[in-house]
């Protein structure tokens, strides 16, 4: 039988409840590495239940425009992996909130995936989402996350055929991260049956929680998906937020979170 993680605690807790988990997505490092720390406990103070911390990386292929400028103000920073890890080991002192860290493949390739593996969880990651590693290659990487009880999460698109949810299902711990649309992140959602329907799909395939991201943006979006959805994740909206008025985003989070 799986291991209950951490995260999976935290899903099972939240359903219980009767609610649905909000996820905030930000780049670490912009527009400081203390900016983001102060959001990250921002974010646990105003009812966020798992924070998804982006590692800044020079080619972000499924990024937006506004993800990408993030990553680039971070990396003229300084701010690399091993600085994010720093990070959350310092937040660790402060904050449980659950931490999911997205990255892509060549910082854990140069890092040494072994290493990463035992500092992140040395660190008080919680789980790990890497875009461009999908859940068939590098089977090294998967079992030795299981092995030291760090989630690893897959994604999920439009297109994914069933043998393709079937293979997710499988390999994704803490939950499943679907992709609302072929495209980039900070897109236009279209909330409709589709949509719907690949969610409902793969929680019935799965039986475990499923996230959806990209193209979320307003409290409407929101709640709407969070009526089909275990989870909703919103970042291109939170990360231009972070460079303009903290009020304002303050106020947009206490939004989200009672939209959700």
């Amino acid at each position: 039988m799986e291991q209950t993680t951490k995260i999976g605690r935290r899903f099972e807790s939240i359903l219980k409840e009767g609610k649905k988990a909000f996820i905030p997505y930000i780049m670490a490092g912009c527009p400081s590495l203390e900016k983001t720390e102060e959001w990250v406990l921002n974010f646990s103070r105003l009812g966020c239940d798992i924070v998804e911390l982006g590692v800044p990386f020079s080619d972000p292929l499924a990024d937006g425009p506004t993800i990408q400028a993030a990553a680039d103000i971070a990396i003229k920073n300084g701010v690399n992996l091993r600085k994010v890890l720093a990070l959350v080991k310092g937040l660790r002192e402060k904050t449980d909130v659950e931490i999911v860290l997205m990255t892509y493949f060549n910082p854990v390739f140069k890092y040494g995936m072994e290493h990463f593996i035992l500092d992140a969880v040395q660190c008080g990651v919680d789980g790990v989402i890497i875009p461009d590693l999908p859940p068939d290659e590098e089977p090294g990487f998967r079992g030795l996350a299981l092995k030291n009880n760090l989630d690893t999460i897959f994604l999920l698109a439009p297109t994914s055929t069933d043998d393709r949810i079937q293979l997710v299902a499988e390999a994704s711990r803490g939950f499943i991260y679907y992709v609302s649309l072929t495209g980039i992140t900070g897109s236009t959602i279209t909330i409709g049956a589709e949509l719907k329907g690949m969610v409902e799909k793969i929680k019935r395939i799965s039986g475990k929680p499923v996230a959806v991201g990209f193209g979320i943006k307003s409290p409407e979006d929101a709640k709407e998906i969070a009526h089909h959805a275990d989870g909703v994740i919103v970042g291109s909206s939170i990360v231009s937020g972070m460079l303009n008025d903290e009020k304002a985003l303050t106020d947009y989070i206490i939004s989200l979170r009672q939209a959700i």
